[in-house]
């Protein structure tokens, strides 16, 4: 193999591989070995039909998909190790010779991570925050204690109400044909939640047990499925089960209940030193979050299109990965919602943007200042993660690969590089 590197403009590279022709012919006989089996022609046994048969039957190329697809895939695996590059995307790549006998040419474009020119990061003023509590704050956090704690009771002497968690059965009609995907049995909502569109559950409210509702919305212009989008639709909707909260008495045996209190004042006292706590720990972040906005803001980089792209598909796939955990498919969540994932995606991208900024300035700034983990550093963060696990941190370190560890000292010096600039903000 014999790889060439061309950079290109806004930190892209073109990597041109050739493979050479005698690999070349062992790619094709091993795509004919594969792919022997599913041919047949008249005179010959299934999976018997030698390859000089099959190539003058259908011509050479036959083969021509899996062999490079095998080359691709091993070569660019090659050249990504030697090109000496730090690639950040996914290759795009583009086959520019496949033909028997001959050597095999394709490119790779790729994104390169960019270099970050540093603007001012010491000094950065930040807002003071006030941690103060009111006692307002304090009996919204009880109110909240007390919400946890509510029992669900089934209610069957009432109409729907605001908050109420219901079952119903519902079938939506556009112009009088039902609509696929508007159907839904025994479906769990919460009235309030705005899980479905604008306008669903708020004329839910005052329906009766097993009567048939008529619930009439109109989808979102911009809905995702795009033959209902701005039409106006009905929905046939029965409730067969309310159920909502009853609310415990605010009292002593409340407070020991929810606390290691004896009584209301003394909880009321704990709560108050929990939210100020709290203030604390957010003050502190928000700090965290001025100074580093502030250092990246002043930092000049030209981040390349792919790149971009890679880090919205991972935050797309770990969003999907969320909602499944929660028994949602991401086709049911576009469907109730009204999104699509061009929309998706294109909403992520500002925010899958900021991270690679703020990361690659944090990065910029631990080299500048010469910030290095220790080893024994290292082991004090893995013994914070197995207290927090509960194991032994032998067992935590057996599961951990040297990539990884690599991968964790980089994570701490990236927040020692947080906590430097911070320290070093001024307090407006």
């Amino acid at each position: 193999m014999s790889l060439q590197v061309e950079n290109l403009e806004h930190n892209m590279a073109k990597l041109t591989i050739e493979v050479a022709a005698e690999d070349v012919e062992k790619a094709l006989q091993a795509a004919y070995l594969k792919e022997r089996k599913r041919i047949s022609l008249p005179g010959f046994r299934k999976g018997k039909v030698p390859r000089q048969m099959i190539e003058k039957m259908y011509g050479p190329e036959i083969f021509y998909e899996d062999a490079a697809n095998s080359m691709i895939s091993e070569a660019y695996g090659k050249a990504y190790e030697e090109c000496g590059l730090e690639i950040v995307s996914q290759p795009d790549i583009d086959v520019v010779q496949l033909e028997k006998g001959k050597a095999f040419i394709f490119t790779a474009e790729v994104a390169v991570k960019p270099e970050v020119t540093l603007g001012e990061y010491k000094g950065l003023k930040v807002d003071k925050v006030s941690t103060r509590v009111t006692q307002k704050e304090v009996d919204e956090e009880i109110e909240k204690e007390r919400e946890r704690n509510a029992r669900t009771i089934e209610v069957t002497d009432r109409a729907v109400q605001d908050k109420d968690v219901v079952t119903l059965d519902f079938e939506g009609f556009v112009d009088g044909e039902a609509f696929e995907g508007g159907k839904g049995t025994d479906y769990p909502l919460t009235i309030g939640s705005g899980s479905f569109i604008p306008g669903f559950e708020e004329q839910l409210i005052g329906a009766e047990i097993d009567k048939e509702t008529e619930v009439n919305v109109t989808f979102p212009e911009d809905y995702q499925a795009e033959e209902l989008a701005g039409k106006a639709a009905v929905f046939k909707c029965t409730v067969h089960a309310i159920k909502a909260k009853e609310l415990p008495e605010l009292d002593d045996e409340f407070a020991s209940e929810v606390s290691e209190c004896e009584t209301m004042d003394d909880y009321r006292a704990e709560v108050k030193t929990k939210i100020k706590e709290r203030k604390e720990r957010e003050g502190k972040q928000k700090k965290e979050d001025q100074a580093v906005e502030q250092a990246v803001a002043n930092a000049e980089m030209d981040l390349p299109k792919p790149m971009i792209d890679l880090q919205t598909k991972q935050m797309a796939d770990d969003f999907a990965r969320r909602i499944a955990q929660q028994g949602l498919t991401v086709e049911q969540y576009f469907q109730f919602t009204g999104l699509s994932e061009e929309k998706m995606m294109e909403e992520m991208e500002p925010q899958a943007e900021k991270r690679i900024r703020t990361r690659l300035v944090l990065e910029a700034i631990v080299k500048a200042e010469n910030i290095e983990v220790t080893d024994e550093r290292l082991d004090e963060e893995l013994q914070k993660m197995a207290d927090a696990y509960q194991m032994e941190v032998e067992k935590l370190k057996e599961f951990m690969g040297e990539n990884e560890k690599a991968q964790m000292k980089e994570d701490i010096a990236v927040q020692d590089a947080v906590t430097l600039i911070t320290e070093a903000a001024v307090e407006a």
